[in-house]
């Protein structure tokens, strides 16, 4: 866990004219950009906007946000990383709950839930550099695009069985799909948000999405550098604890959570997003 900020003196904003924060002395921090800071040191914050949302995170704060400009990112929660005929994963399959819970109660409130994950082309496979193909091989074997067996399809194409949604968790983006909420994005690099104008930059550009919630695995692996990533594009970035997981030693997710709550954002996890959207008017 962070270590707790001791609370503001005085309400300050971060930022500037267009893309600023405000954080109160009672402990909220406000990432809505909705209105500036009034001059003086003993502001008191607005009153909440039934159209906004607040909930508490770890260090003591409250973040309040607005669900139009926020999106969910939940990162490789696909068969080859969880199934267990493909790997033992039992960290993440514990992540499976916790997102079948949280993404219908931040969906009901107008949150975009995108779905991101490994799908490659024919074409992609000709540009991925040396270390991350032989990372993705065994023993000189395997690796991108290679037939995986049975119905499994190639590895992490797009399309193919072993790239698709674990269990559950296809059926719940299928929901999500029919209503409109709901969209899956490919990526091709261990961040989503590697290079110039990816399918997801794209995407939270085009709909002005400002306030990301990250989860899925492996924390410190593809999370951590889409997580990086939207912190040096100076995207909102929360992460949801439990819904987060790695196969890494332990240490692996330990580190992931502490950088987070001290430097890339705020921690928060399922529960408190499901109360919090439950007391919502």
């Amino acid at each position: 866990m962070a270590k707790v900020r001791p609370p503001v003196e005085k309400s300050i904003e971060y930022g500037n004219a267009g893309n600023f924060w405000i954080e109160y002395p009672t402990g909220l921090v406000d990432l809505t950009r909705t209105s500036r800071l009034a001059s003086g040191s003993d502001v008191a914050p607005p009153p909440l906007n039934p159209d906004l949302l607040e909930f508490p995170v770890d260090g003591e704060r409250t973040i309040r946000i607005d669900p139009k400009t926020s999106a969910v990112v939940i990162i490789d929660m696909q068969n080859y990383f969880l199934h267990p005929e493909m790997r033992d994963h039992p960290t993440g399959l514990a992540c499976v709950d916790p997102l079948l819970k949280v993404v219908p109660a931040l969906r009901a409130q107008g949150i975009k839930i995108l779905w991101v994950n490994w799908g490659l082309t024919d074409h992609e496979l000709k540009t991925i550099p040396p270390a991350l193909i032989r990372g993705f091989m065994k023993s000189g074997r395997g690796g991108f695009g290679a037939d995986m067996g049975g119905d499994w399809g190639r590895l992490l194409m797009r399309d193919q069985r072993n790239a698709d949604l674990y269990g559950p968790l296809q059926e719940e983006y299928l929901k999500g799909k029919e209503a409109g909420t709901d969209v899956w994005i490919h990526k091709n690099r261990m961040s989503a948000l590697w290079g110039y104008q990816t399918a997801l930059d794209l995407y939270l550009q085009e709909n002005g999405i400002t306030t990301l919630f990250f989860s899925g695995v492996n924390a410190d692996q593809c999370v951590l550098g889409t997580i990086v990533d939207a912190y040096y594009r100076g995207y909102d970035c929360i992460l949801i604890e439990d819904a987060t997981a790695t196969t890494s030693p332990k240490g692996g997710l330990e580190n992931v959570v502490y950088n987070f709550g001290n430097s890339y954002g705020f921690v928060t996890d399922s529960t408190r997003l499901v109360d919090a959207t439950s007391q919502r008017p």
